[in-house]
C-alpha cells in the first residue's frame, strides 16, 4: 500500500489576487480554474511535481455562511498554516518573489536546523517560507 500527498487546499481573501503570488511570482503552474456559482477553485502546481497540487479557494467557497465566517477570521489574524516549498536555487526564487512586490517577512538565511530558507506573506496574509536544503540540493523529480 502507498500513499501520497495530491492535493493541499489554501484559502485566500481574493483568488486572483492570489493567482499574481503563487502563479506569477512563485512560478506555479495553473491545471485548473473550476467556477462553483460565485466561487472558483484553482489548482495550481509545479512541473516537478505532477502529482502534487495547490488548489486555491475563498473561505466561503463549499461551506456554510457560519463556517466561511469563521475561516475568513482566522485568515484576517493570520493565523493559518503555512506554506513551505523548496528550491534548487534560493536566491534567485528570492529575488524573484521579491520583485514581484510580495512582502518580504526574512531574506535568505542559514538554519541552524539545516536549509538555507526565507520568508514572505502572500496577499492574504498566509506566510511561505522557501528553502533549499543544504549543499544546494536538487528539488527531486520523478
Amino acid at each position: 500500500m502507498t500513499i501520497a500527498l495530491h492535493y493541499c487546499h489554501l484559502t485566500v481573501d481574493d483568488v486572483d489576487e492570489a493567482l499574481s503570488f503563487y502563479r506569477d511570482a512563485l512560478g506555479l503552474e495553473v491545471r485548473d480554474d473550476v467556477p462553483a456559482g460565485e466561487f472558483r477553485w484553482v489548482t495550481l502546481g509545479s512541473p516537478d511535481q505532477p502529482d502534487v497540487a495547490l488548489v486555491l479557494s475563498e473561505p466561503h467557497a463549499g461551506r456554510s455562511q457560519a463556517d466561511g465566517d469563521a475561516l475568513r477570521e482566522l485568515l484576517v489574524k493570520g493565523v493559518l498554516p503555512m506554506v513551505i516549498f523548496r528550491t534548487d536555487d534560493l536566491d534567485a526564487t528570492f529575488e524573484r518573489v521579491r520583485s514581484s512586490g510580495a512582502e518580504v517577512l526574512q531574506e535568505p538565511i542559514d538554519q541552524p536546523w539545516g536549509p538555507r530558507d526565507c520568508a514572505f506573506r502572500d496577499p492574504s496574509g498566509t506566510m511561505v517560507r522557501i528553502s533549499q536544503e543544504p549543499g544546494g540540493s536538487q528539488v527531486k523529480r520523478r
